[in-house]
């Protein structure tokens, strides 16, 4: 998953950043509400989580312009404000959930969950297809009842293929979802991550198809 992170606090944006990457996320920082509109007009974001107070913007306003915009990419706000009025007004205003800091970073990674689940996104509890099954949230693999171990960028991988089986992805589109600004990548890392989860999905009817030239699918048979 890609997620938008916009805090103009760099030591707990690093803090937030470093936690979600451990879960194999790709993470793009965004310091102000310019940088993260300028973040939201080049790339597509699973997740957005949105400070209130910025230098250049109050964080409801950037979060009333998006669902305005008909954007529905699920928002979680983070917030220093606990009293019960400003939580129903970022809600009303169109947060999918929010966090009062300081926050547990386990309970900010539930929440993120949670949102992404409520969303319909491509994490679900569940996922069965052409005898494999995947639990996105322990991150195991089970193909023919015996389990696959996913190193974090091989379940990001799964998790993006499989939110779409048949649809072609350009490499460009799996760059894009698995790796942030941050991050220096080339064709072959993308390259890399397909033959080891090809091997991951081995013994299973799925199988990566290389389509020349254009990118790759998630199939059966």
């Amino acid at each position: 998953m890609r997620f938008l992170l916009v805090e103009d606090n760099p030591d707990l944006a690093q803090s937030v950043a470093d936690r979600l990457s451990l879960d194999g996320h790709a993470v793009d920082p965004a310091a102000s509400l310019a940088e993260a509109r300028d973040c939201l007009a080049a790339a597509p974001y699973d997740l957005i989580l949105l400070d209130i107070s910025l230098p250049d913007g109050d964080g409801r306003s950037f979060l009333a312009a998006e669902r305005r915009s008909g954007r529905d990419t699920p928002i979680i706000v983070m917030t220093a404000r606990a009293e019960v009025s400003d939580r129903v007004d970022v809600l009303d205003l169109g947060a999918d959930d929010y966090v009062t800091k300081p926050f547990d970073f386990a309970e900010l990674e539930a929440r993120c969950r949670a949102v992404l689940r409520r969303k319909g996104a491509a994490l679900q509890t569940v996922q069965h297809f052409a005898g494999l099954t995947f639990n996105p949230l322990n991150a195991t693999l089970s193909v023919g009842g015996e389990l696959r171990e996913l190193r974090n960028r091989e379940l990001r991988l799964l998790e993006i293929l499989l939110a779409a089986p048949e649809r072609i992805f350009s490499k460009g589109q799996i760059c894009d979802r698995l790796f942030s600004y941050a991050e220096s990548v080339t064709d072959n890392a993308i390259e890399v991550y397909v033959a080891r989860l090809r091997k991951k999905l081995e013994g299973s009817g799925a199988r990566i198809e290389t389509v020349r030239g254009i990118g790759y699918r998630l199939t059966s048979g």
